[in-house]
């Protein structure tokens, strides 16, 4: 059915982990990443670290071999999978990056199923290393956004989203951390928020869920998830039809009582 769009974020949303922790924990650079972890930014390290793990030998097929096997609850795969057949428009915001969501994607059959993903652009230069660059260049500009991180600010993505879709799409928006907190602050009251439970973006909300103009349903799992998410995408459909229903009656109403009026008689003069 058109008319939802659901927006997911990547890391600990549709796999159960953080994708650029797991590839430096994986090739054994833990230590060096939490060393270097004060001195920039998050995105600028990752790209740091994608030179040392060229400089140490490690190839892209290293990494992608290692993306190949990140941990995904299995109910995750059927909730994407179902919600397209739905006929909801599916998209990625992620502070990920490229090429670890689109392996990652490609590697489970999903890639096909999204129209778009925002994240982090990356590219292979010519030595074969992999660069990860910002989604906002902040060397040049900020976002000005003071909820986000300098290289993204996610909010600002659904406002283009939202704009693009001109109010005649539902957005259901699922997220974990404190990145996707800004966003949920974006959403209209005919959204849905649905914050992983026990995690940072839904601390954040109940600090003041007020704030928030969306309904919210929380989830914990791939299985909870699964659940709330088509149970959402039903009460869209239910509601979406009994609008319809209405508009249908009025209009037969209206239709009706136009050829039962009787033609009005001349009035002799």
């Amino acid at each position: 059915m058109a008319g939802i769009v659901v927006i997911f974020d990547f890391d600990k949303t549709i796999i159960d982990i953080d994708s650029d922790n797991w590839v430096v924990d994986e090739l054994g650079f833990t230590d060096l990443f939490n060393q270097l972890l004060p001195t920039m930014p998050w995105n600028s390290l990752m790209d740091r670290m994608m030179k040392d793990l060229h400089a140490q030998g490690k190839t892209i097929d290293d990494i992608a071999e290692v993306l190949k096997r990140v941990p995904i609850h299995p109910r995750i795969v059927p909730a994407i999978k179902s919600a397209h057949a739905l006929g909801c428009e599916l998209r990625i915001v992620s502070d990920a990056n490229t090429f670890f969501i689109e392996t990652i994607l490609e590697q489970l059959g999903l890639r096909e199923y999204f129209s778009e993903i925002d994240t982090n652009p990356s590219f292979i230069d010519e030595q074969g290393r992999l660069r990860i660059l910002p989604y906002h260049d902040f060397t040049k500009t900020s976002h000005g956004c003071s909820l986000c991180p300098p290289n993204m600010c996610k909010g600002m993505i659904i406002e283009r989203i939202k704009a693009s879709l001109e109010g005649k799409k539902r957005i259901i928006y699922l997220g974990d951390g404190s990145g996707d907190y800004c966003p949920s602050l974006r959403l209209g009251e005919a959204d849905y928020m649905m914050p992983r439970k026990n995690f940072p973006v839904w601390d954040l909300i109940n600090r003041n869920p007020m704030l928030i103009k969306a309904e919210v349903h929380e989830w914990s799992d791939g299985e909870e998830l699964e659940k709330v998410l088509l149970q959402i995408i039903n009460l869209i459909f239910v509601d979406t039809s009994a609008q319809l229903v209405s508009v249908d009656c009025k209009l037969q109403t209206i239709s009706a009582s136009s050829h039962a009026l009787p033609q009005a008689l001349p009035v002799p003069q």
